[in-house]
């Protein structure tokens, strides 16, 4: 039982993580934010809007606000491949993960 309120704790802890990171990302730059957050303009205004009240309250739900954006395994093996020697190799694959990424935000929208 005290491993599962340590994992609950853990998710809360994250969840106010991501909505303070969500927060600024926004206000700083929203377009920018979009992207990188993966989510849609409405989304972002609401985030950006909440009191430190709300986001105390949303981040105490038992479940993780954040998502894993790389459900392709295409994405995976580009961002984990061992076998890149080179740093532009490297830069590349990285590249190309981005790419990938930002169809399947465009695709959310």
């Amino acid at each position: 039982m005290k491993q599962d309120d340590q994992i609950l704790d853990d998710i809360r802890e994250t969840n106010m993580s991501y909505l303070m990171l969500a927060q600024n990302l926004i206000r700083q730059d929203k377009v920018n934010a979009l992207f990188r957050l993966g989510v849609s303009e409405q989304t972002a205004d609401l985030i950006a809007s909440l009191s430190p009240a709300q986001l105390m309250k949303v981040a105490s739900l038992n479940t993780l606000l954040c998502r894993f954006r790389m459900d392709d395994s295409n994405v995976w093996n580009l961002l984990t491949q061992s076998n890149l020697g080179k740093s532009a190799s490297t830069q590349t694959a990285r590249l190309h993960a981005n790419i990938l990424m930002a169809g399947n935000f465009k695709e959310a929208m």
